[in-house]
């Protein structure tokens, strides 16, 4: 009699590799024969979700900058940033059907993702940039002001940039395999690679459980050599993020061309999990290299596992900047329509003071730059390190500030003399007096730059100023909005989209088009 026949196996589909790799190495011992009767009947297993990976993005904590009375904090100071790496990844969350964490909305990176039509400096004026400032009545409050701080970097055409010695350092670690992380840093070389020029060298480092040299330095018009060199990246192991910056920069370094631009672009998702993963000590080693000339910009990739906060401390560290690519059109921004920027500095460690005049304005507050606060003393001294701008940069910052005598915030001391004006010799006019430092690429000392603000007679309404504040402010609004900060009163989309809409501008590549549509989106998700 034949023995009877096994229970019918149940249980969830099998759907990852390794749990198929896991069955296959189930050995049935006993050499007795199984008999399968014609009418055993085998159903079909549930199908049961595997669970979605957890969510281990870093974002890093911030809260909003807060009113402040010049009667006891008169300056505000701060580091430029040329960062556009939170606009792209609230596009992402959007376009996914969610609105982004709070953390992750930075509201002067979503400002500055936009170029704007401000005057580029003359020819023969030696400052690589210039500055200016407008006012204009606030959008959500009319009883207070706005003044926005203006900074356009010469441009510089492509083929007047010194050679590059660039050294693409990819993570090619497990984490990398979907479509949207290594796939598209791939894609994202490949149109770097077609921009490079004879007198360019780009060597491609990648790092996983290991390091490994993917192209030795290699003259940009060796186009075949280095689409080989970037077809033959692969995903797959740990992580050993440390070991492949090293690796980078001793690859620049072999490389280094004197009077050129010599940087390390990093693309990443971020989560290292072999050697030194202590954000302090990476940060470090990049301040390190640059000090040797070699900097470094970040290019962020991923979702649940992005480590945001660490790219953007080494962007910060390597006198770079940090993008997110969320789709090869993101790609194709940063490292072909703003290549000039990304990767020429025309000035370095750019710090701005303001100080307002107690005579004129009770309370303000700046709007975003959280991140890069500076104490009023880090202002003069040129051992701190500050924001690069690249060529043709534009830098907004944007405060908010209460009139004298007008409704505020914040409740005086009891015990500190009340402001008076300035006196007449020549300041009670000014609103605030606004100060640059700033270094040449290369040098140790900076430079200042200083002009007052004049108050007007009539401060004019947001509807009467120029269409570049407008569409700023606008974008500066949404920020807060996301954010959920309680300082704009019922300001929200429907607003942004009225403000938005009337100062879109020429709008060359569509990004202020495709802003419209994500606030309209975004108003839709908050409901």
């Amino acid at each position: 009699m034949p023995p009877p026949s096994p229970a019918p196996r149940r249980g969830p589909v099998v759907e990852s590799k390794v749990q198929q790799d896991a069955l296959q190495r189930v050995e049935i011992t006993g050499n007795a024969p199984v008999a399968m009767p014609s009418h055993s009947f085998m159903p079909a297993p549930a199908r049961v979700a595997l669970p979605p990976p957890a969510n281990t993005a870093k974002y890093e904590n911030f809260s909003d900058n807060p009113w402040r009375r010049v009667a006891e904090h008169p300056t505000s100071t701060f580091s430029a940033s040329v960062d556009t790496g939170s606009y792209a990844n609230v596009r992402r969350f959007i376009g996914r059907g969610q609105l982004p964490p709070r953390d992750a909305v930075r509201v002067e990176e979503l400002v500055n993702y936009f170029g704007y039509d401000y005057a580029e400096p003359p020819a023969r004026q030696e400052q690589p940039f210039t500055v200016d400032a407008k006012l204009s009545r606030s959008p959500w409050n009319h009883e207070r002001g706005l003044l926005r701080i203006a900074i356009k970097a010469r441009d510089a055409a492509k083929a007047s940039l010194p050679p590059a010695n660039l050294v693409f350092l990819v993570d090619v670690s497990g984490s990398m395999s979907p479509q949207d992380r290594l796939p598209l840093v791939k894609s994202a070389l490949g149109l770097l690679a077609q921009q490079l020029r004879p007198q360019d060298r780009l060597s491609i480092v990648s790092y996983a459980s290991g390091t490994r040299l993917v192209l030795p330095a290699t003259p940009g018009n060796k186009k075949t050599e280095i689409q080989l060199a970037i077809d033959s990246l692969s995903a797959g192991g740990g992580t050993y993020g440390e070991a492949g910056i090293r690796m980078a920069y001793a690859q620049a370094r072999e490389a280094f061309i004197d009077g050129g631009i010599n940087r390390v672009l990093l693309a990443t998702d971020g989560d290292l999990n072999i050697g030194v993963v202590d954000p302090a000590q990476l940060k470090a080693l990049v301040e390190e290299q640059r000090k040797a000339g070699v900097g470094l910009t970040a290019l962020g990739v991923g979702d649940s596992n992005y480590n945001e906060a660490l790219m953007k401390k080494l962007a910060d560290a390597g006198d770079g900047s940090y993008h997110y690519m969320d789709s090869l059109q993101e790609a194709h921004k940063v490292l072909v329509n703003e290549m000039t920027s990304t990767l020429a500095v025309v000035a370095q460690d750019l710090k701005l003071q303001v100080e307002f005049n107690p005579g004129q304005v009770d309370e303000y507050r700046l709007i975003g730059y959280e991140l890069n606060a500076l104490t009023r003393e880090q202002f003069k001294d040129d051992k701190v390190d500050a924001g690069d701008v690249g060529a043709g940069h534009t830098v907004t910052a944007l405060y908010e500030w209460v009139p004298r005598g007008a409704r505020g915030n914040v409740d005086p001391l009891r015990y500190q003399p009340s402001p008076t004006a300035a006196k007449a010799d020549g300041k009670s006019g000014e609103l605030a007096w606004i100060k640059l430092r700033y270094k040449k690429p290369g040098q140790a000392d900076s430079q200042l730059v200083e002009f007052g603000v004049a108050r007007p007679a009539q401060l004019p309404g947001i509807e009467q100023a120029d269409p570049e504040l407008r569409f700023a402010a606008a974008v500066a609004g949404w920020g807060q909005w996301l954010r959920g900060s309680t300082l704009i009163g019922e300001f929200g989309p429907q607003q942004v989209l009225t403000l938005a809409r009337e100062s879109r501008g020429s709008d060359r590549y569509g990004h202020r088009a495709e802003f419209l549509r994500l606030a309209e989106l975004s108003a839709a998700l908050k409901r």
